[in-house]
């Protein structure tokens, strides 16, 4: 047995411990801890199924393809291999739909293809936005995201073109 196996039960019972020295009820903590898990739960679940469907939606719509047909000559002009229009039209909604998408181009294209090393940084450098926000927000209880989804997008656009530059600098393709 090695040590990264037992990081998390020794980290439960050093918590446990501290509370018990502290003399905390432990057990009534982690229930009213799970509970107000479950009320943020139930606040957020709306927002998370919607995004889902959509999702879901717009991928078998074919709307997915056509507007990644329609960035194609953009995406080419900035150096961005336009088999990954997809990814970044689905990584700011959903991560699980971009992870699935990331994994169909590294099929297609190969993971040392320079359009598998981008998908690949593009998924370690941008953020699936409005899921983000949907749950912290969702959480908190905020309702007006003001500046929040321009600035966020924005990143997230940096992320991307960023993509392209890093996998060129650093290998050279």
């Amino acid at each position: 047995m090695n040590f990264s196996s037992l990081v998390v039960p020794l980290l439960l019972a050093l918590v446990a411990a501290y509370g018990l020295g502290k003399r905390v009820d432990v057990y009534a903590a982690l229930t009213r801890g799970a509970a107000d898990g479950l009320s943020v739960l139930l606040r957020i679940i709306p927002a998370l199924v919607g995004l889902l469907t959509a999702v879901s939606m717009f991928r078998a719509s074919g709307a997915m393809e056509w507007l990644s047909a329609l960035c194609a000559p953009a995406l080419n002009l900035l150096g961005i291999p336009p088999e990954t229009a997809p990814l970044m039209l689905v990584r700011p909604v959903s991560g699980s739909g971009a992870l699935a998408v990331g994994s169909e181009l590294m099929a297609a294209y190969g993971p040392d293809s320079y359009t598998g090393r981008v998908a690949a940084v593009m998924l370690g450098s941008t953020e699936t936005t409005f899921y983000t926000i949907a749950v912290y927000f969702g959480a908190a209880g905020i309702h007006k995201t003001r500046h929040t989804i321009p600035a966020a997008l924005t990143a997230d656009l940096a992320g991307f073109a960023a993509s392209a530059l890093a996998v060129r600098l650093f290998f050279g393709t």
